[in-house]
């Protein structure tokens, strides 16, 4: 069996914002699936995260939502290292914040960031050749 897509879903406080802010980390969105309730980020081929306004994200849930914890942490896997410092660097300078310190294995490297509005996601490049 295979999944064909992956659907993320977040809760968002302003719609504007989460546009401004992912766009000028070099995103777009599925405006099929965009309203004023919530916006379709393309992450990458059958990955999208569907970013939603506190109502209409508490109607698909099934117990509290709270904004104080870490539920999930998103990562995406980048083609380079440098495609991960500009997506970190870009979402620094876009009103993100830093999450870790950058991670360096040699075969992989990642950064993180806390985006606008406070969801935990990672960046990385892998070299899988470099493990043996």
């Amino acid at each position: 069996m295979a999944t064909t897509n992956i659907f993320v879903n977040l809760q968002i406080s302003d719609i504007a914002a989460t546009r401004a802010f992912w766009t000028a980390l070099g995103y777009t969105f599925n405006e099929d699936f965009c309203s004023d309730q919530s916006v379709a980020l393309e992450l990458g081929p059958g990955i999208s995260a569907m970013l939603l306004t506190p109502d209409h994200f508490g109607g698909f849930a099934v117990r509290p939502v709270t904004t104080d914890s870490t539920e999930v942490i998103v990562a995406l896997g980048v083609e380079s290292r440098e495609e991960v410092d500009r997506i970190a660097d870009a979402a620094l300078a876009h009103g993100g914040a830093k999450a870790k310190d950058p991670m360096d294995e040699g075969w992989m490297y990642g950064r993180s960031f806390l985006d606008n509005d406070g969801h935990h996601w990672e960046v990385a490049y892998m070299d899988v050749s470099a493990l043996s």
